[in-house]
């Protein structure tokens, strides 16, 4: 079985069971996604989904962002890993996207990554999420479990990773596949200690053959 077919074999299972999959962080609008998703970076969402609700109330929109202090979203994020920097790139974000998009997030992933704090992966976040564009976003879960599964040898890096994926995936599957890889990774193929005698991929797996 060669990579392209192994990964329709997953796509097929994990369509049956999580037949719409989604992103675990709360928001209302493409304002609070970025702002989400940024505080997502080496965070879980769980705490940033607990973070977001009097973020948003304080800096409801860009213009509230912009013109707040780094002090004043630090206050509101400390709680958060990298508040210091991410205070920071919240304000410019938020100053950015008034002065360069006029307030509203382009689509193109390209222009996305002109905003401070948002790099690739935030930027096919973004993408994916909110204008269900064919774009993948790696991240630790996602590279860990393409790389059990067998779908991408030799990939050392989030872009390699990227590339490998996208060379095998039907287009139309970019949007769920992120999300099924990323939930996968997160509940049940653990880093630590994969949940492998509840895995429904596991006949398609490699890394079951090797010592847990």
């Amino acid at each position: 079985m060669n990579r392209k077919q192994r990964l329709a074999n997953i796509i097929q299972i994990f369509d049956k069971t999580n037949p719409i999959p989604e992103t675990e962080l709360h928001f209302d609008n493409p304002y609070q996604l970025i702002v989400a998703v940024i505080l997502s970076a080496q965070c879980t969402d769980v705490r940033v989904n607990k973070i977001t609700p009097d973020f948003y109330k304080a800096f409801p929109t860009p213009e509230t962002l912009a013109d707040a202090t780094e002090a004043a979203i630090f206050e509101k994020i400390r709680s958060c890993s990298y508040p210091n920097n991410k205070a920071k790139n919240l304000k410019n974000m938020g100053t950015t996207l008034l002065e360069r998009f006029k307030g509203k997030l382009p689509e193109d992933p390209e222009q996305m990554q002109e905003l401070p704090g948002v790099g690739r992966k935030t930027a096919h976040v973004l993408a994916s999420v909110l204008f269900r564009q064919n774009v993948l976003a790696v991240d630790t879960h996602v590279q860990r479990v393409s790389v059990r599964l067998g779908l991408v040898p030799g990939a050392k890096t989030p872009l390699a990773v990227e590339r490998k994926l996208v060379e095998i995936a039907p287009p139309e599957t970019l949007h769920n596949l992120h999300h099924w890889l990323i939930l996968h990774g997160r509940y049940v193929c653990k880093a630590r200690k994969p949940l492998c005698d509840k895995c429904p991929v596991i006949e398609l797996c490699t890394y079951k053959l090797k010592t847990i």
